[in-house]
């Protein structure tokens, strides 16, 4: 699959499915202090005021929840169906549409925080290392990624959401992997956290997150 692919299939998925995605998970943070806390914690890492981008946003929940918490946050994802649900909820934030793999808009160093939730799961893992080479080249020297992700070694497909004829792969990954990569990227991982699956919320595999420093 070439870049094109992916790309070109991720974002028709969530164009189909936005606003049943939105609908599902209209607060996807509530039930969950840890994730919460993690989010939080991240915030006060990079420091009130700082210049963070949420890269694949979706409908701009974890983006409201980091401004809220005083970080200069903008939202960017490939789905224009999720960015109209973001911008109407979020009418005092910035979202763009564009990949997470091509942030030629940005300056070398020009960020404060880089935030991938959940929107790496579906980049091949050949892409990986560009995908957070390009992370490492737009943050400043002492800025901060978070990078959640499901834990895990076989992907799961989702055919026909909510009934809609498309069908996206979800990739899970090992922390210990995703935290070599970023130090092969040039990162120092700092903290590292694994929770075990929600059932009530569905889930069936354990959840990660990684905070990594740009020295």
């Amino acid at each position: 699959m070439t870049d094109a692919d992916f790309l070109t299939a991720t974002r028709t998925f969530y164009d189909a499915v936005a606003d049943d995605y939105a609908e599902h998970f209209r607060d996807p943070l509530a039930a969950l202090p840890l994730d919460r806390a993690v989010l939080t914690a991240y915030a006060e890492l990079v420091g009130e005021g700082g210049k963070v981008a949420d890269l694949g946003c979706g409908p701009g929940r974890v983006t409201g929840y980091l401004a809220a918490r005083g970080l200069s946050v903008y939202g960017l994802d490939l789905s224009e169906s999720m960015l109209a649900i973001a911008r109407r909820e979020n009418p005092a934030i910035r979202f763009e549409q564009g990949s997470m793999l091509d942030l030629d808009g940005h300056a070398d160093g020009s960020l404060d925080g880089v935030v991938s939730y959940y929107s790496s799961i579906h980049t091949p893992v050949e892409e990986l290392p560009a995908l957070f080479a390009e992370f490492h080249r737009v943050l400043t020297p002492g800025g901060h990624l978070l990078l959640a992700f499901q834990a895990g070694d076989e992907p799961r497909r989702h055919d026909r959401p909510w009934g809609h004829p498309v069908a996206l792969d979800f990739l899970r990954r090992r922390p210990e992997t995703m935290a070599g990569l970023l130090t092969s990227a040039g990162f120092d991982v700092r903290v590292r956290t694994v929770r075990e699956p929600d059932p009530d919320r569905g889930e069936n595999v354990r959840q990660a997150c990684l905070i990594a420093r740009k020295p």
